[in-house]
């Protein structure tokens, strides 16, 4: 009979044991504790009678039995387990690596300082703290180039595509093609995709799909240059699309106060060269994309 006992007892701690590692996590650590209060209430009669059966038997207090059988419940029911397994969480979480724990603190008090300072009544704007940084990662040539935007305006740019029916088909053969390299005096003008780039990336200027005002002689200068011919040349028949190179907002108050037109030497140190377009082939110059 008691042998029969105990393999019960040991069958139904083996089916708690396979309920509680079918749950992930927490969620297993809760399911434990939901089976062991199942085996608990069962069982808790019996325990009751025994706490009470030693309290009279040794004289124990009745808040030492209270104390003994919180205790007993708690280990039961798993509840220190969860407790242990979420404050390691918690802990892992604040602790780790430390970028999140220690890395909060400094950003929240440098936002404080910042909103502390835009209500700080200052006479005139203070420079944008992004000036010093953009100019360490300026070429000189990219100064000469924003100099020239500056002083002239946006400048005249163009695409060449392959001409076809309704547009239908059509391939980018060249891209942002133009004359800002010899108009702003460069050192090295064939950088200048990578200088426009740069600027570009730096938030001073902007590639506009819409072509200038008024700027119709200032695209027949560009389109009768040797780079756009040969690109012209390439594809039998082509289509011009115009554009232009613009300074932004930001890059309008950069200029002002980190490239005033009195520093440095002036950008039109160079002629304009204008060539007649050749005759071997066909384009049609167009003023704004379809």
């Amino acid at each position: 009979m008691e042998a029969s006992g105990t393999k019960n007892g040991e069958e139904r701690t083996r089916r708690r044991d396979q309920a509680i590692d079918a749950a992930p996590g927490l969620a297993r650590l809760t399911v434990g504790a939901w089976v062991r209060t199942a085996e608990w209430t069962l069982a808790g009669t019996a325990r009751a009678g025994r706490y009470v059966a030693r309290a009279v038997v040794s004289g124990e207090s009745l808040p030492d039995l209270v104390d003994d059988a919180r205790s007993s419940l708690r280990g039961l029911l798993g509840v220190n387990e969860i407790e242990e397994r979420i404050a390691g969480l918690v802990g892992s979480r604040g602790s780790g690596d430390g970028t999140e724990a220690d890395g909060d603190a400094p950003l929240r008090e440098l936002g404080a300082e910042l909103l502390e300072r835009s209500s700080d009544v200052v006479d005139g704007a203070p420079l944008h703290p992004a000036y010093v940084n953009i100019l360490r990662d300026l070429a000189p040539d990219e100064a000469r180039i924003l100099r020239l935007l500056a002083a002239d305006g946006a400048q005249a740019a163009v695409d060449i595509r392959t001409w076809r029916p309704l547009d239908v088909g059509s391939r980018l053969v060249a891209q942002g093609l133009s004359m800002i390299g010899l108009n702003a005096g460069l050192q090295f003008p064939d950088r200048v995709p990578q200088y426009l780039n740069n600027l570009n990336r730096l938030g001073l200027i902007w590639f506009s799909r819409e072509p200038l005002e008024g700027g119709t002689s200032a695209y027949q200068v560009l389109e009768a240059q040797p780079d756009v011919g040969e690109a012209i040349k390439r594809t039998g028949r082509a289509r011009v699309v115009r554009r232009s190179v613009r300074l932004t907002a930001f890059g309008i108050d950069f200029c002002e106060i980190a490239l005033p037109e009195d520093a440095g030497p002036p950008t039109s140190e160079f002629a304009r060269v204008a060539p007649e377009p050749s005759s071997d082939s066909e384009y049609e110059p167009e003023e704004r994309m379809p």
